[in-house]
């Protein structure tokens, strides 16, 4: 005989309790979860489509937004949108942000994905053009035209890189400019490109006209706001030179060559002390470049400073660790630079530091370095150096400034 099951009894107590329960988890969602800080709550972890990250960084570019825009490419390249045109946009974006080196990269990385993708060899020409390879830069550039000869960024760049060699051919760099123009106004290398050889020889007001046209195409670039301030700067603007250079800083605080061209102006002004506090703005975004030291070691010479002066020059000229750690490489002596050597010794002259002084006078005055102003200062320091010798000073000597 089969025995009977017998049926539990329910718990009500156990039921009471699970319905408040689950009152209580219906409450919490709907009006606790809200409330919850972005940092607490549940965030989904989809990938996001490149396509659609790519679109972002166009948006940055084109708002001006350089570093978002890199990392944004970067971004896509990680998510699986990797190809070589991809890899040259970003080598294209690094170049109007300043960053050669991480251009080059990106161009070499390009190419090893397409070795024949004319706009990869073009931002490979066009990055080391910039760290001073011409040779190779060129070979580069022909062989993108050859390539592809009607593509008009290889002529705009190709242009940049004829006027920027060591013997510039502006015939054949106006003649290619010409010709990326005719393949399309509409782009913003051509007309910058264009601007450039026109800004380079001297053609300053037809210049402004092709920036003011890429700046038409977009006008949140920081170096065409660069360009247009080197531009004024030539015409003898300086109030107007002055805006575009503050609106290129604007644009890509990290770039120290804005700062350096206003404080030139405010140098050539005699606005000392707006030159010196503009040089040292630059001298920390470009904490490693000897150029940025010897330009403030200018301005502090003209302001009579010279303990400050002696700083920044022996930065310049002799290198060594900065503060912050930072390793300077000193510059050789040549033309460019033998204001910073004269104007270091005139300042350990007038400083009583004749012994420090007195070699670089000397390399001054070597026959193999002829540079006739750099002469007369030389001369005029081993003068200053003879008088202390002859009369010590008992205190600081009036200041004076040098030949030439």
């Amino acid at each position: 005989m089969q025995k009977q099951r017998h049926r539990r009894r329910s718990n009500p107590v156990f039921i009471i309790f699970l319905l408040l329960l689950i009152a209580a988890v219906a409450y919490f969602n709907q009006f606790v979860v809200p409330t919850l800080p972005a940092s607490l709550a549940a965030t989904p972890t989809a990938t996001q489509d490149p396509e659609s990250i790519v679109t972002q960084a166009e948006e940055q570019f084109a708002a001006g937004n350089l570093q978002p825009a890199i990392e944004l490419y970067k971004q896509a390249i990680l998510s699986g949108g990797a190809s070589s045109a991809l890899f040259a946009e970003l080598a294209r974006t690094q170049i109007h942000a300043g960053e050669f080196e991480a251009a080059v990269t990106s161009a070499q990385d390009a190419l090893l994905m397409n070795p024949d993708n004319p706009n990869a060899l073009v931002m490979y020409a066009w990055a080391i053009s910039f760290l001073g390879n011409e040779i190779v830069a060129e070979e580069t550039i022909q062989e993108a035209i050859e390539l592809d000869p009607d593509n008009p960024l290889a002529h705009a760049v190709y242009a940049e890189i004829l006027a920027d060699q060591a013997f510039p051919d502006y015939e054949r760099a106006a003649e290619e400019s010409r010709t990326a123009i005719a393949l399309d106004p509409e782009m913003l290398e051509v007309r910058r490109a264009r601007g450039y050889i026109l800004e380079v020889t001297g053609n300053y007001e037809e210049a402004l006209e092709q920036y003011e046209a890429a700046l038409a195409i977009n006008d949140n670039i920081s170096d065409l706001h660069l360009a247009i301030g080197r531009v004024y700067r030539a015409m003898g603007m300086n109030d107007e030179a002055i805006d575009e250079f503050s609106l290129a800083n604007a644009l890509n605080p990290t770039n120290p060559l804005p700062d350096t061209y206003m404080a030139r102006i405010y140098l050539m002004l005699g606005e000392y002390g707006k030159a010196i506090q503009t040089f040292q703005q630059a001298v920390e975004e470009d904490p490693t470049n000897p150029i940025r030291y010897g330009n403030l070691g200018t301005a502090f010479y003209r302001n009579f400073q010279y303990d400050e002066a002696i700083v920044a020059f022996s930065y310049a000229i002799q290198g060594g660790v900065t503060e912050a750690g930072e390793e300077v490489n000193g510059l050789l002596l040549d033309h460019d630079v033998a204001e910073y050597f004269y104007l270091y010794g005139l300042a350990l002259a007038r400083s009583f530091r004749c012994e420090d002084a007195l070699p670089i006078f000397q390399a001054l005055l070597s026959p193999g370095f002829e540079n006739q102003i750099a002469v007369d200062n030389a001369q005029e320091g081993l003068r200053i150096c003879e008088d202390f010798a002859a009369n010590p000073p008992t205190a600081t000597p009036v200041p004076e400034e040098e030949s030439g």
